[in-house]
């Protein structure tokens, strides 16, 4: 047969769907299967055997397995031409091992085409309120943001790796929110009255709609540069004191009591405060010019306000 002629019974590439393997499919995963033609063959890991019935109502193959043990991920090798990882790390350590585990898996075969790791903005660590874009070197505070650095390292050397053959995206994601997700709204700590810093003391955060995030890792999945770190944040510009007094009156609650650093730190969970030791402003232009996202939601106040 000549070399330029396909098997017999093959199908032409432009007919064959194209593999996706989607790790940690939550609330964002799910919302990326909705944006999936009838041209995706679609596969899962999940660490809970429970969901397997439910993944396949969607025609989607679920296969079990967990990241923290490698045995388990045996199937996941060449399973794949695309790759989105929406896994966190463990809570514990500086290193993400389940990044590891999965990219040696995905290395004994052959290789994706595609890896798009979903990290957090995190990795910046404090800007004090600068303007920041993905140019800004990771300089991340917590070990929280230290595993997510190990983990956008050891992608970045997984496309180094393949020379080219595989183009690898890091997303750097801030607050996720939807009025459809769950805690994807400030109403839970609105109805306990947490305060927050006064404005001289206070810190700018970020978001992205949920919604908005999945067509951003959708996108990337079609990214013809590799190495590449996109910012994926609304056009919001608010102090953390700010988006929550904004909630407070959209969802019908008083204004939170605003405190001074000192005294605040001892009405917070440690999750909660570390959240105000971290400020900066994300630039987002190289999310519009290079994965070319149109924002559905380009402000909190566009995607959070209450419907009807």
């Amino acid at each position: 047969m000549p070399s330029n002629q396909a098997p017999l019974g093959a199908r032409p590439a432009v007919f064959r769907k194209s593999r996706l393997l989607v790790v940690g499919c939550g609330d964002v995963g799910q919302r990326l299967l909705k944006l999936l033609g009838s041209r995706w063959r679609v596969s899962v890991l999940t660490s809970d055997p429970t969901k397997v019935t439910s993944f396949r109502a969607q025609g989607v193959r679920a296969l079990v397995g967990n990241l923290d043990a490698p045995p388990t991920l045996a199937r996941l090798s060449g399973l794949a031409t695309r790759v989105v990882h929406l896994a966190p790390p463990a809570s514990e350590g500086e290193a993400d091992l389940r990044t590891r585990n999965l990219l040696q898996m995905l290395h004994l075969r052959s290789a994706p085409a595609h890896v798009v790791y979903a990290s957090t903005s995190g990795v910046y660590g404090d800007c004090g309120g600068e303007w920041v874009s993905e140019l800004r070197s990771p300089k991340a505070m917590s070990p929280r943001g230290a595993r997510r650095v190990d983990a956008e390292r050891r992608v970045r050397h997984f496309g180094r790796l393949k020379m080219g053959s595989t183009k690898t995206a890091v997303l750097r994601i801030p607050g996720i929110y939807a009025l459809d997700r769950v805690g994807g709204t400030p109403i839970e700590r609105l109805k306990k009255g947490l305060p927050v810093l006064k404005p001289e003391h206070d810190v700018y955060t970020n978001h992205i709609h949920a919604d908005d995030l999945a067509r951003g890792v959708f996108r990337a999945l079609f990214l013809q540069s590799t190495m590449r770190a996109f910012n994926l944040s609304d056009d919001s510009q608010l102090k953390m004191g700010e988006y929550f007094a904004w909630a407070a009156q959209a969802f019908g609650f008083p204004s939170p009591p605003q405190m001074d650093r000192e005294s605040i730190q001892s009405h917070l969970s440690p999750m909660q405060f570390s959240f105000m030791q971290e400020s900066r402003r994300l630039l987002n232009l190289r999310m519009k010019r290079e994965l070319r996202l149109v924002l559905r939601y380009p402000t909190i106040q566009d995607g959070l306000s209450p419907k009807g």
